[in-house]
Parts: structure tokens; sequence; C-alpha cells
């Protein structure tokens, strides 16, 4: 699996790659990331990635001829990897795109990569968008100063996905979200010590007893998804996820709130 990073800040991605978890997925080139910075295909004694935009305004836009020159490098050093599939798909993280959720982040795991654009400013020349853009993620209703987090935020949900990775083969089965918890929240977790401030750990989880345990689990994360997430419960309901005995906790729940 390979991304090719399109940034102008290159330099951001060095800690992020080797530290954490996920740098396991890097090191050992299950996710190959290869950066690449638009300047050095701009053209000029200054080269230049950006000039004022047309109409006025505030703020520089991106100029289409670097990016251009950029990708067609990207295009080429790919060759090899892209010779039996797909040209790898042109991805720009911007606040029209579809919002990354898990089921995504999935589909990108699985996946033999991408080439991820992050732009700066105030945004990329349209015509550049309209040519060569395929996907357009967002990561939510707010605006960053550039898509560097957002490409940063992507791999490591992806990197985190790749088999080996973290510590326990089935550990991110767990994680909020995903189909192994029907779509619900995680559960709340507790460590030692197992009285913290006068505050004791939850008995069920000291008990030993394994079925006990998993039903506190499902428990905490019905009622925690219920009143943080209630879209989350009314998707599970539709899919069929929720037993009988989901449904007369939830209820109770519901009737002790009103």
């Amino acid at each position: 699996m390979r991304f090719d990073v399109i940034t102008l800040f290159p330099e951001l991605f060095a800690p992020f790659l080797a530290g954490g978890v996920t740098r396991r997925a890097f090191a050992s080139g299950q996710v190959t990331v290869v950066l690449w910075n638009p300047r050095d295909f701009a053209q000029g004694n200054y080269r230049r990635v950006d000039d004022r935009p047309f109409g006025g305004g505030p703020g520089m836009v991106m100029l289409a001829e670097p990016l251009a020159q950029c990708l067609a490098a990207i295009r080429s050093a790919r060759a090899e990897s892209e010779s039996l599939g797909a040209v790898a798909p042109l991805v720009l993280f911007s606040p029209i795109g579809a919002p990354l959720n898990h089921a995504a982040v999935v589909q990108w795991a699985q996946s033999p990569g991408a080439v991820l654009l992050c732009g700066r400013y105030e945004g990329i020349d349209q015509r550049f968008i309209d040519r060569h853009v395929d996907v357009q993620i967002s990561l939510g209703d707010f605006v960053l100063s550039g898509g560097e987090i957002a490409a940063m935020a992507l791999l490591d949900a992806v990197a985190r996905l790749q088999p080996g990775v973290l510590h326990g083969a089935g550990s991110h089965a767990q994680d909020s979200f995903n189909p192994a918890l029907d779509g619900l929240l995680d559960c709340p977790h507790y460590t030692r010590p197992e009285v913290w401030q006068g505050e004791a750990a939850p008995a069920e989880l000291l008990s030993g007893h394994h079925a006990q345990i998993e039903e506190w689990r499902r428990r905490q994360s019905l009622l925690l998804t219920a009143r943080h997430r209630p879209d989350l419960i009314a998707a599970a309901r539709a899919a069929g996820h929720l037993g009988a005995a989901d449904e007369a906790l939830l209820q109770a729940q519901s009737d002790r709130t009103l």
C-alpha cells in the first residue's frame, strides 16, 4: 500500500511517521508514504506556488501548474505499482468532501493507496481540482490551516488497521464504530489501582467472570451511545443489530430520564 502526499510542508510528517504505535506500519513498509513538495516543480527563482485570487479577496490561491507537474511526476513514479491495476485516486481534503468515517477508513485500509493532496492558503485553483481530483474528504465542519493534519488522520487510521501493527490482533475490533460493536461507541475502560481517589473500578470488571464482564461492557456501550450519539443507536436498530435485551435496557433508561 502506497500513499503519495503532496504538501508544501513535508517536514511536518517526519515526527508523525517515526512515532507512536503506527510507526510499525510505516517502518515495515506495510504502508509506504512518499512526500512530494510542489515547490520543487514551480518555475522561476522564487519557486512560486501561489498567487492572488481573481476577483480580489483575502489570501492566496495555489497555482495549478506546479501541482500538475508534481502529480505527473508521482504518476510516473507509481507506474510500476499501478501497472496491474487502476490509477491511484487523487484525494483532496476539503470542506465539501464526504466526512471521513470508520467504513471509509476500512475501505482505504484494504486499498492499494492513493495520492493525498494537502491544500493551503485560500484553496487550490478550481481548474486543477476539476481536472485531476477524484475524491474529496472532510474531517468535519471546521476549517484547518492546511490538509496535512487531515492527511495524517487518514494515514494513522489506515495504518493501525494493518495486520500486526497493534499489539493485539483484534484490538481494533473493539474500536468505537466498528461492526464488531454493532457500530456503537466503545465502553469505558479502567486500570490499576482498583480504587483511585476514593472511587472504585466497576465490580463487574474485577469479577473475573467473562460473561458478566461482556454483559457490563455491552450495557455501558449501549447507554453511552444512547446518551451521546443516538443516531448510532438508530442505525444499529435499523440494521437489526439490537436484541431484545438491548431494547429493554434502552427503554428502561429512557423511562428513567422522563
